[in-house]
């Protein structure tokens, strides 16, 4: 897990840094330059089978001191050529005791050359290998203007390999569409990681992140506020193993309510994600007139008519929703899941299930599973409001509803009734298809009916697990479209190999 935090907490620690750990703006500037060219030399080798010429693009603050360290790294390191050069938005003062000043002069005495900005500069952005998006920061609290506009307009255009340091200028926190940046396609992120580079209407200017670790003692930033980043590796452990000796029911037992006609296949593949993280028996109660499509190729999963449903079976954790429609006989059912949701039994509700119980409120022992569209109708805010806020939205659902909220997108957020936020990096259209939402709320019935068999049962603990288990298995499966069901298998082997 990694921690996300605000600007405004970037720059508390820049302070604290300096005032009571004794490491200035210098040490901080030369640390963070260095670590970014070292970053980028070992994660994208593709980069220098010559050296490249390296263009630097520097504002006035540490930012651009920043980048002139990193250019300065790769020169001795043999990376970059002897046609890189600082582009620089003003001369800073020789008299000035900045990092920005004494880099400069540094470069300067390496006798490479430096220019203003102006548009006769062009040339040399368009003749350049990689160009460093120095600009600027943290520090921007509104839309660029001016000379600093101009240059981040300018590298907008460029089709060179753009690199910005800690975040993509132009960025800030109440950032809008209307606002300049840079579409990096790498940003060198400075850890503690900015929590706006995951805001969903902002991730696309990010590229890919590489975190940079080692500038700030972790000891320092493990007291800082933030939110969490997610990932498979750190997730995976918050769910206990299965023991060798465990019986079916021991494993959880898992009961959905999907599908309808025309979306018969939203049962199968919701039943495969249970079953792929690790439930020990799935029950999937469809329709009387689904009953010989679904049960069919049902294999393992056991598939009832409603019309015969008995009660042999209580089940740990009901799933309700997917491609099941909006029948007036929805509603027994779902009366029926609410009084059991009230008794502790986890009920996740995804699709259709979400649109049935819109105005429920929870016992906190639901997890639902809104797309984005999804969430803009719960909430009754525009979509593009929760895209650049998922926060406040997630936060602010998650209450009204009292209930663990996973809004699913090319970024995750994830949030529950306590407070508690988390993203996941997603940036994988391969999950952009049918079926891939099923999946997700199966490994949740999954994962809730195990904990709860075993009287631990915590909302954000199965969603931040499964969301993780849906983008690692995604990202396993390569560069390459895929069906649900094959996406399942992948993560059956990812979810056994944690878990077994």
């Amino acid at each position: 897990m990694k921690k996300l935090i605000s600007t405004e907490t970037a720059h508390k620690l820049d302070t604290t840094m300096a005032q009571a750990w004794g490491l200035n703006a210098f040490a901080l500037v030369e640390a963070a330059g260095r670590l970014c060219a070292k970053a980028l030399i070992e994660h994208v080798p593709s980069l220098w089978s010559a050296p490249a010429r390296v263009v630097v693009l520097a504002g006035s603050g540490n930012n651009g001191a920043d980048a002139m360290v990193m250019l300065r790294a790769l020169i001795i390191a043999g990376k970059a050529s002897a046609e890189s050069a600082i582009i620089i938005n003003r001369f800073p003062p020789e008299t000035a005791d900045t990092p920005q000043t004494a880099n400069f002069l540094t470069l300067t005495k390496m006798t490479v050359p430096s220019f203003i900005w102006d548009k006769s500069v062009l040339r040399i952005l368009k003749n350049a290998d990689i160009i460093i998006d120095g600009i600027v920061g943290t520090g921007l609290s509104g839309p660029l203007n001016g000379t600093l506009k101009e240059m981040v307009l300018a590298v907008a255009q460029m089709k060179c390999c753009l690199v910005s340091i800690d975040i993509p200028s132009g960025l800030y926190e109440e950032w809008r569409p209307d606002s300049p940046v840079v579409p990096a396609t790498f940003t060198l992120a400075i850890e503690p990681l900015k929590g706006m580079l995951y805001r969903p209407s902002y991730r696309r200017f990010s590229g890919e992140i590489i975190p940079i670790s080692g500038i700030f003692p972790e000891l320092l930033i493990n007291t800082l506020p933030g939110n969490e980043l997610l990932s498979w590796e750190d997730s995976q452990k918050h769910i206990a193993k299965i023991m060798p000796d465990a019986y079916k029911y021991d494993r959880g037992v898992v009961e959905i309510h999907a599908g309808a006609a025309g979306s018969a296949g939203a049962a199968r593949i919701a039943a495969r994600g249970a079953q792929a993280a690790g439930a020990g028996l799935v029950r999937t109660i469809v329709d009387d007139s689904l009953y010989p499509i679904v049960a069919s190729p049902a294999d393992g999963i056991m598939v009832v008519p409603a019309s015969n449903l008995d009660k042999r079976f209580t089940p740990h954790a009901l799933l309700l929703g997917p491609g099941w429609g909006i029948k007036p006989d929805r509603q027994a059912v779902i009366q029926e899941a609410l009084t059991q949701e009230e008794a502790g039994v986890p009920l996740i509700l995804d699709a259709d299930g979400l649109f049935l119980t819109r105005s429920s409120v929870f016992h906190g022992n639901a997890i639902l599973t809104p797309h984005l569209g999804e969430a803009s109708a719960i909430a009754g805010t525009p979509r593009e409001e929760i895209l650049a806020d998922p926060e406040y939205f997630a936060l602010k659902l998650a209450s009204a509803k009292n209930a663990t909220i996973i809004i699913k997108g090319h970024v995750i957020v994830i949030a529950d009734p306590k407070g508690t936020v988390a993203y996941l990096d997603g940036m994988l259209p391969v999950l952009a298809t049918g079926g891939s939402g099923d999946l997700l709320a199966g490994f949740c019935a999954a994962l809730a009916a195990r904990m709860y068999r075993n009287h631990s049962f915590d909302g954000y603990t199965v969603a931040s697990a499964s969301a993780a288990l849906l983008i690692a298995a995604a990202c396993a499966t390569g560069k390459r479209f895929i069906d649900p069901l094959e996406l399942a298998d992948t993560a059956a082997a990812l979810a056994g190999k944690a878990w077994l």
